[in-house]
């Protein structure tokens, strides 16, 4: 692999963002499709604990570290009554599910998934349903989640066979509440009031909470970002977080602008910081809202496949992207988006984690296996962790259709100061040549470079199957730090993560 593109950057200790919070690692399980039935739920299946949870899916969870998930929805929870999923299973009510037009069977609620999600070592973003309902429901349900024992709801907890609270601590305030398609639609008035009285009356029953306001659904939508702007205007006192969600696809089969669309996302970021920022400054507050990206993802490949599928069916196999290497960039990007806001984004859910949209796909009856965005979410979970630096970066750029000076050279860095460990992450996004990557790294003495690991192949389109893992890790050689510059070959069109740790005294 040949060179001929340079780029260059300055990496200081002195370069602060802010400690990333783990929790931008997390993930969502949805309702929806076979996420939970024949996903991580599959009762007969070789590998089922007793409880009926696909133990080889739980182990690639374990294996991403996945903070927190957020459950159980999404569209799903705005016609959801929590109550269906609870009590002896074979007494509870099969329902018409209105979001995804489907039967919901309720086999799996609320007492099996935190089961499920504890044993994955993941906490529970709950949501509440604020659509078809409101208050008082939100308050049973926290009520019935939370409260150690004595009243009514949190006594049926325990007559359920759970003694012990689930204390889950934070909390969706329903879910895209502008969107027209949501069942209980709202305006951001009708919302931001709702909003913040079930916010006020939650933290009555749980003052420790934290809760997330529903900020706007995409950054195109034509209410952006007004809705935020109203919506904290009712709820700024009251929450504590507003969400943010977006969705990309390469329908145009231009990669170059698909790469591209990080852009876009930190667009978006930084319109709702400052929109918050506003708010703030209006209500001459001294809190600052933080940001929960809690759905994002690539989601396009399954559109046409989904209008073929049959209402009222039961886990269908709705949402099922196969995902391509290009889209694994292009994950790699979000996620080194998230990282260079870390000081504003504290909490975000690839949406979603299993079969839906996700990087863990499953046969029903057989084998699981890891998509190619699997890796990037992966070495993200697993290296990221730290505080966030500034690099400063020197990249050649190109334009594209919806971009102008887009950088060939997409990077994040990491520094662990506990471990005295240092990662940079960097996407090339030039499709037909390798970047000559020059890194200023004299602020790290005695630092040595310990791994370079990278997702190419020459197929963009290249995907993973159940029987052929065509897009993995490979381990680089050549990566140098001399003298405290670290010289490395990033391949075309590729997902890398430079590791450097330092040597320890017997090494100097």
């Amino acid at each position: 692999m040949t060179a001929t593109f340079k780029a260059r950057m300055i990496v200081d200790k002195a370069f602060r963002i802010a400690e990333v919070d783990n929790r931008i690692y997390g993930s969502f399980i949805e309702h929806l499709g076979r996420a939970v039935y024949g996903g991580i739920y599959e009762p007969g299946h070789q590998t089922a604990d007793a409880d009926g949870f696909r133990q080889d899916v739980r182990q690639l969870v374990r294996d991403l570290n996945v903070p927190i998930i957020r459950y159980p929805g999404g569209n799903f929870v705005s016609s959801y009554h929590w109550e269906d999923g609870v009590g002896p299973v074979g007494e509870r009510p099969r329902r018409l599910e209105l979001a995804w037009r489907t039967i919901e069977t309720n086999e799996v609620g609320l007492n099996e998934f935190a089961g499920w999600a504890k044993g994955a070592g993941a906490e529970v973003m709950m949501a509440v349903n604020l659509g078809t309902r409101g208050i008082a429901e939100a308050c049973q349900l926290l009520e019935y989640a939370n409260h150690p024992g004595g009243t009514h709801w949190s006594d049926l907890r325990i007559k359920h066979g759970f003694a012990e609270p689930h204390r889950f601590k934070t909390w969706c305030l329903g879910n895209e509440m502008d969107g027209p398609w949501q069942v209980g639609h709202k305006t951001a008035e009708e919302y931001g009031r709702l909003a913040a009285e079930t916010a006020r009356a939650m933290r009555l029953i749980d003052p420790d909470i934290e809760l997330v306001a529903c900020g706007s659904s995409n950054s195109s939508m034509p209410t952006f970002p007004q809705w935020e702007a109203t919506t904290l205007e009712h709820t700024y006192d009251a929450v504590d977080y507003i969400s943010l969600h977006q969705y990309y696809g390469n329908r145009d089969q231009d990669t170059a602008n698909y790469l591209a669309l990080s852009l876009d996302m930190d667009r978006f970021i930084r319109t709702v910081i400052a929109t918050c920022d506003y708010v703030q400054a209006k209500k001459r507050s001294k809190k600052r809202i933080q940001l929960s990206f809690d759905e994002w993802n690539v989601w396009f490949h399954s559109n046409d496949a989904d209008r073929r599928i049959e209402p009222w069916s039961i886990a269908p196999p709705q949402l099922e992207d196969v995902y391509t290497f290009e889209d694994a960039l292009l994950v790699g990007s979000m996620l080194v988006s998230f990282l260079r806001h870390a000081d504003r984004v504290r909490m975000a859910c690839l949406a979603q984690l299993v079969n839906v949209i996700a990087p863990i796909m499953t046969e029903n009856g057989g084998r699981s296996w890891k998509q190619t965005i699997y890796y990037p979410y992966l070495h993200a979970s697993r290296y990221g962790r730290g505080v966030s630096l500034q690099p400063v970066v020197d990249s050649p750029k190109y334009d594209a259709k919806d971009f102008t000076d887009v950088p060939y050279l997409d990077s994040a860095v990491v520094y662990c100061e506990e471990e005295e460990a240092l990662t940079i992450f960097a996407v090339n996004r030039h499709l037909t040549e390798g970047l000559s990557l020059e890194c200023d790294l004299r602020s790290f003495e005695d630092f040595a470079v310990i791994e370079h690991l990278t997702l190419t192949h020459d197929d963009l389109k290249a995907v993973n199957t159940a029987g052929e893992e065509r897009v993995k890790p490979q381990t680089l050689t050549g990566a140098v730090l001399d003298a405290g510059r670290l010289t490395a070959r990033l391949p075309q069109a590729s997902w890398n993560v430079l590791r450097l740790a330092k040597r320890s005294a017997e090494a100097r």
